[in-house]
């Protein structure tokens, strides 16, 4: 069965005033998941990795995108590996991930007073 995966690719751009902006864009693309191997969790977790799942989606979808969703939840692409026209995509739930683009809004107060 295929299910929905998000390709998150996030950019920065520095506005007129120097302030740093996020913008993500996403991509949606159909995948397999699978789950990691014992070998892949151990290794992955013995470099302070967290692997969840293994996302197989066709190679040429991928947009070298650090971030997926699935199923709502966001995960870091930590690794990938092509096989043939298929790239597998190493995703691992870790902190940060589920963070919106940080958005700086500035607020301007004029005072004036009566002389």
């Amino acid at each position: 069965m295929m299910d929905e995966l998000k390709l998150i690719t996030v950019e920065q751009t520095q506005d007129d005033y120097g302030v740093w902006r996020m913008t993500e864009t996403a991509s949606t693309v159909f995948c397999e998941v699978g789950s990691v191997t014992r070998t892949e969790f151990f290794e992955a977790g013995r470099s302070g990795l967290n692997p969840a799942f293994v996302f197989t989606i066709f190679g040429d979808d991928y947009n070298g995108a650090e971030v997926v969703e699935f199923a709502g939840k966001r995960y870091g692409v930590y690794r990938t590996y092509r096989d043939g026209d298929d790239l597998e995509l190493y995703a691992e739930r870790k902190g940060g991930t589920n963070a919106a683009p940080t958005v700086t809004t500035t607020t301007t107060v004029t005072t004036t007073t009566a002389t």
